[in-house]
């Protein structure tokens, strides 16, 4: 099994909570807010002290990211965890601590977790509690939508891959490429159509009946509309009960990640190498 070698700084944006789903079908471990308003931010700021805080972590308990860790993902959820506490333990040190109980089961410090598609790191975890906290980078604020996260939000989470693992899905880093906006939502049978825009620079990667991963899960593109800089998916019954996708609405960002072997591709073609070969 390929495994990529990488530093944790997964890509992001500035905190921007976002709606957070009512009565969802799934297991919830906390009550889900009443009336939540997503609200926009474009600048991160040190904000006032807020009781949703988490209090700094433990020095003993925490875990640093100056070795590289290997880790690679399905994009198969293996359940949603529910956002306990979320916002600046530090002036500059964002913390996130998440409720979930599958994930808790054989959960180490400094493992990769992915947290709607983003690879993030565990810093502290209770087991008796059932909850772990992950610290996000400036980057992974900026470009992910982890910034429409509130207390109570529902997250898709997924440990890394072991050897042994079943390849479920396809090759998933958890090195979010951008997000795409869900444009419409639309039924069809007991099944639902969704529909993405996204900026060029990911759509050129999109291809039909080819992976994406949307908010961490492996799925299969339907449709691409080149000219509205869209593409779509289909949930069966299944996955919409097991992942945050059909909880959103209309307007609310999904993390993307394309199929790396694209970018392999264009690289390679780009830089000649494709060529040299041909001419040796």
């Amino acid at each position: 099994m390929a495994t990529i070698s990488f530093k944790f700084a997964s890509p992001s944006k500035p905190l921007n909570p976002s709606i957070a789903p009512k009565n969802p079908t799934i297991f919830n471990l906390l009550p889900t807010p009443s009336n939540p308003q997503l609200k926009r931010a474009f600048f991160i700021k040190s904000p006032s002290i807020s009781p949703i805080f988490i209090r700094a972590l433990k020095p003993q308990q925490c875990c640093t990211s100056s070795t590289p860790i290997t880790s690679l993902f399905t994009g198969i959820v293996e359940e949603m965890g529910q956002i306990k506490q979320l916002g600046y333990d530090k002036p500059d040190s964002f913390t996130m601590k998440i409720q979930a109980k599958l994930i808790l089961e054989d959960i180490n410090l400094g493992d990769s977790i992915s947290v709607n598609g983003t690879c993030l790191t565990v810093a502290e975890f209770d087991t008796q509690k059932l909850e772990f906290s992950v610290g996000l980078a400036p980057e992974t604020l900026r470009k992910t939508s982890l910034i429409e996260l509130e207390q109570g939000s529902l997250v898709n989470l997924e440990r890394a891959l072991r050897p042994s693992t079943r390849m479920g899905g396809h090759f998933v880093q958890g090195h979010v490429d951008g997000t795409g906006e869900i444009v419409e939502l639309k039924t069809e049978g007991d099944s639902l159509w969704v529909k993405v825009k996204t900026a060029k620079e990911i759509l050129r990667y999109i291809v039909p009946k080819g992976f994406i991963a949307v908010d961490g899960t492996s799925l299969t593109v339907v449709d691409v509309v080149d000219e509205e800089g869209c593409f779509n998916f289909m949930l069966v019954a299944y996955t919409q009960q097991n992942v945050v996708i059909p909880l959103k609405k209309v307007g609310q960002k999904v993390n993307l990640e394309v199929d790396i072997l694209g970018k392999y591709v264009e690289r390679l073609l780009s830089s000649g190498f494709v060529d040299s070969i041909k001419s040796s």
